[in-house]
């Protein structure tokens, strides 16, 4: 199935197009939600010729249904994090040497070589939950690294202590944290970090209170002595990650696009500069659907680069990077 839909060899928008207009073809017609959803909005396959045709299924189907595109057996289940009697979503992984070569060149794609970094997870809620598709990234790319340092750290009281060691040896490390994580080492530490990358993942997960991208940088930045804050998004439901290297603004690998839907239509799209609901195309989606309307709110910018600026009202805390308006 991977070599059907050459979806890592993609160079330009025109291969994008080809190439996601088969996966909703063979979607369309080989997932049963899917497939029943399109019915409901009278959707004649044959008729969808281009990308702004095709018609998103809403993230929360992954809660209540198994949205598959093969048959079973599947090698895994990931399920999303969330707080106590929150509703978790599932998603059936048929291969995960797919998701594997997904998050592998995503990385390299926007970081370059793996084996260049020293990797420190801080990731407590995620792992505790399990079936975290973040914690298998985290991990494989771990044991990518080779570093012997490399690993997950969780409540550790060496970790500052081995942050600035490494640090101060200008090891190029990447320290990847959920949001509250990172803020609970800089109220007991203070760092003034030279050539390490600090990159949160959002959320707070009930544990301190929600607040703004913005906000958050700043003190991140603040307590960790950096210029700038890089961010993952990314998400249970999919199995690609798009990366920011700053500022917010994050850019998808070339196997993945960002539409942004207008909140009050959802088949109308908005253009640069507009806020509105963000639709999301994983070609490495296979299996399941490529083809998914999140709960976040945000706008798109020039060079297929976008920002999150929130959920939609009453919608679930949920996702690996997402934060209130």
């Amino acid at each position: 199935m991977l070599n059907k839909f050459p979806v890592f060899d993609i160079q330009n928008d025109a291969d994008f197009e080809k190439t996601a207009l088969e996966i909703f073809r063979y979607q369309a017609r080989n997932n049963p939600v899917y497939k029943t959803f399109l019915k409901h909005l009278h959707t004649d396959i044959d008729q969808i010729d281009r990308l702004h045709d095709i018609p998103f299924l809403p993230i929360e189907f992954f809660k209540t249904y198994q949205v598959v595109s093969s048959s079973p057996p599947f090698e895994t289940v990931f399920m999303s994090s969330g707080t106590t009697g929150m509703k978790r979503s599932q998603h059936y992984v048929k291969d995960l040497k797919l998701y594997q070569e997904s998050f592998t060149r995503g990385f390299q794609y926007f970081y370059g070589d793996i084996t260049k970094y020293t990797i420190l997870a801080l990731l407590p809620s995620y792992v505790a939950q399990g079936h975290s598709s973040l914690v298998y990234m985290v991990d494989r790319l771990v044991k990518l690294s080779g570093k012997q340092e490399s690993g997950f750290y969780l409540n550790d009281e060496n970790l500052p202590k081995l942050i600035n060691r490494l640090d101060a040896q200008a090891e190029q490390v990447l320290l990847i944290g959920v949001s509250y994580a990172l803020l609970d080492l800089i109220q007991k530490h203070q760092f003034h970090l030279k050539h390490t990358i600090v990159m949160e993942t959002g959320g707070m997960k009930g544990r301190r209170k929600e607040m703004l991208r913005e906000e958050l940088h700043t003190h991140l930045k603040a307590g960790f002595g950096v210029d700038v804050i890089h961010s993952e998004y990314g998400m249970t439901e999919l199995l690609s990650q798009s990366y920011s290297k700053g500022n917010g603004v994050f850019a998808p690998p070339p196997w993945q696009k960002i539409l942004i839907r207008d909140t009050e239509d959802p088949l109308t799209y908005l253009p640069e500069g507009k806020t509105g609901g963000i639709n999301i195309i994983d070609l490495a989606n296979i299996h399941s659907c490529a083809f998914i309307a999140t709960q976040d709110l945000g706008k798109q910018l020039n060079n297929n680069q976008f920002e999150i600026l929130g959920r939609f009202d009453h919608s679930d805390i949920r996702g690996c990077n997402l934060l209130v308006i």
